[in-house]
């Protein structure tokens, strides 16, 4: 027995040493079971990345990542140009009410009529025609006179166009930073999910060591040390599955921020981010409103209005005018050209008469859309309110998740303390211990696990509030 109790010695003294050398290795101090539970930050914090003198390389601040994938190619850029597309459209209404002026340069030949007797002046082979050679050259000046409200219905049409646009620009916005904010806490969770997976391991190995030590010492039978060196394969083969899910995460949240795929990249710990107080119930139901979707809807719903207006101006009378200055001559010598010098003025008033209806159909069309536009918010409305509903439950179940799953980390990395020790004294088979360091490994997991579904339900949350 004073044999056994001596190799035990041994035992803890060759751990004691491990644990400090493994502490040198990661360049922290090492820490007690209790030491290592999860800690609830100071309600000033915010989720952003912490940057601090070990962090890994490539590492970005949520914020950088965001402006990164703004000056990507993405849907948002595509709703800028149609944005833009939508100013001109605008400028083009605007330009509908100035006159137009053109400068029409002319040049006519008409071949002489046959069969004149000779010495008889040469005259024109086509009546239309004003002489055998005919030189033009005016300033036109046209225009429309908006007796029927068209170009006043247009230019506001235009405008209300211009303002959805600037509403999807911002709706584009929101979701590409959705998207973002998704791929950049899923890396998050694929990096604290490996982190957890190499503690893990460590623990496993540290475990088969001395499972080895004591079996060498007599202590043990042989299949402890089989169990233990499969719950160390166990350990490697999750090690290995993490890893490739980082991987897999990182290389999504390069795609957000244009990053080569061979470029280090990592997000922030996810330990740093856990839930302050009072952060979700500041969010109320009041602010879904400001969701710029609505402010896309009615800027539709006021485009469709004047599209109808477009629409029952084709069935009224159209006045427009020319104005020309300039001449129209046979001759560009001086006599004849100044006989010839000028100005004129049309006015052409057009009063539909039947077009089949057409316009009324138009018309009816325009009508349509706009209950199309009118429905389409309705069931937005509906669909937002759930959104926030659900993010917000969501959220709230996550932070109290956190709570649960770090008080289960320090209750399980007690258990599996208290195990080991039993085991070591005789007093525990080892299913104990490979049954508590199983459940160590799953209350991490659910841990980390617990604070990414907390970041992304708060996001999702702030998108559906508006925010």
């Amino acid at each position: 027995m004073a044999g056994g109790l001596h190799l035990i010695s041994v035992v803890a003294v060759c751990v004691a040493l491990a644990g400090a050398a493994h502490g040198r290795q990661s360049g922290q101090t090492p820490q007690s079971p209790a030491a290592t539970t999860p800690q609830t930050p100071a309600p000033a914090q915010t989720p952003q990345a912490v940057q601090t003198p070990s962090q890994p390389p490539g590492q970005l601040a949520l914020d950088e990542v965001l402006r990164l994938a703004n000056a990507q190619v993405s849907g948002l850029r595509q709703a800028e140009l149609n944005e833009r597309v939508a100013e001109e459209d605008v400028r083009q209404a605007r330009a509908a009410f100035l006159p137009k002026v053109t400068a029409p340069l002319d040049y006519i030949y008409t071949s002489p009529s046959f069969g004149l007797a000779p010495g008889e002046p040469r005259v024109q082979s086509y009546i239309a025609n004003n002489a055998i050679s005919e030189y033009q050259a005016l300033l036109s000046v046209t225009g429309d006179l908006d007796l029927s409200g068209r170009l006043r219905a247009t230019l506001a049409r235009n405008r209300a166009l211009l303002d959805a646009a600037r509403a999807g620009t911002e709706v584009a916005r929101r979701t590409l930073r959705q998207a973002t904010v998704e791929a950049y806490y899923g890396l998050a969770l694929a990096s604290a999910q490996r982190r957890a997976a190499e503690q893990n391991l460590a623990a496993a190995r540290e475990f088969e060591h001395v499972t080895s030590l004591l079996l060498s010492g007599g202590e043990v039978a042989n299949v402890d040390l089989t169990r233990a060196q499969l719950q160390t394969n166990q350990r490697e083969g999750e090690l290995e599955q993490a890893r490739a899910a980082e991987e897999v995460a990182a290389a999504a949240l390069r795609v957000f921020v244009g990053y080569e795929q061979a470029r280090a990249i990592a997000s922030a710990d996810l330990s740093t981010l856990t839930p302050a107080p009072g952060e979700v119930e500041r969010f109320t139901a009041e602010t879904v409103k400001r969701r710029p979707e609505f402010a896309q809807f009615e800027a539709e719903a006021r485009a469709a209005e004047q599209d109808v207006n477009v629409a029952r101006a084709d069935r009224r009378p159209q006045l427009s005018y020319v104005l020309n200055g300039g001449f129209d001559t046979d001759s560009l010598r001086p006599p004849r050209l100044r006989e010839h010098v000028g100005t004129s003025a049309a006015v052409s008033l057009s009063l539909p008469v039947f077009d089949w209806g057409a316009a009324r159909s138009r018309e009816r069309q325009a009508r349509v859309r706009l209950q199309l536009a009118q429905n389409e918010r309705a069931q937005a409305e509906r669909g937002f309110a759930q959104e926030f509903t659900a993010s917000r439950t969501q959220a709230l179940s996550a932070a109290a998740r956190v709570r649960l799953a770090a008080e289960g980390v320090r209750l399980a990395e007690s258990n599996l303390s208290t195990s080991v020790a039993r085991y070591r004294a005789g007093e525990a088979q080892v299913v104990e211990v490979t049954d508590a360091q199983t459940t160590l490994a799953a209350q991490r997991l659910a841990y980390v696990q617990a604070l990414a579904d907390y970041q992304l339900a708060l996001a999702r949350l702030r998108q559906a509030a508006g925010q």
